[in-house]
């Protein structure tokens, strides 16, 4: 009993470490979406060795970064977010995060791919994953990605963890409703 109690108000601490009641409204609300750079995953690039597809070659998410993709979605499910797709960028890390979400099937959309390595293909990936926010429609999305996706999406320098509630204005331009920051 007491295993389960001390469980029990681990789990809440870890719910209210991401609570953001504003951040989970402006996502909650048509026509939002959520872009979340991946969990905490040491280091910064890739090595030299990196091969999209083998996890062994890439920067990996560590048990910090797992234990917070999960309090992420714990977080969200909690504030009622229930989005239509999951999609995620092809690196283990962002997807190893969309997975640890829990917050429906996973797909993997290559506009959210990191362009850390090659910034020529920035202005491309970022006009390509402007389309696909347009392609969803009336569908939420929560979007696993890379600080310079976003970065060159929004503007914002994201912490790992961290989701920038986005939505499309009028004439199609990404407008930024909110931050979730992860504590």
């Amino acid at each position: 009993m007491r295993t389960l109690l001390a469980f029990l108000l681990l789990l809440a601490g870890a719910v209210q470490a991401v609570a953001d009641p504003a951040g989970w409204a402006a996502l909650k609300a048509p026509g939002s979406h959520g872009l979340m750079r991946h969990a905490s995953a040491p280091g910064t690039g890739d090595p030299p060795e990196f091969k999209l597809g083998d996890c062994s070659t890439q920067r990996n998410l560590d048990d910090g970064g797992r234990a917070q993709a999960q309090r992420i979605g714990e977080a969200a499910r909690s504030a009622g977010i229930a989005p239509d797709v999951v999609l995620t960028s092809a690196w283990c890390r962002a997807e190893e995060t969309a997975r640890l979400l829990d917050l429906g099937p996973v797909e993997q959309e290559p506009s959210l791919n990191s362009f850390f390595q090659d910034r020529s293909t920035a202005e491309q990936a970022t006009a390509d994953l402007k389309r696909r926010l347009e392609e969803l429609g009336t569908r939420k999305a929560m979007l696993v990605t890379h600080q310079v996706n976003i970065t060159a999406l929004t503007g914002i320098f994201p912490a790992s963890g961290e989701i920038v509630v986005i939505g499309l204005g009028r004439s199609g331009e990404v407008e930024v409703r909110g931050r979730i920051k992860p504590q």
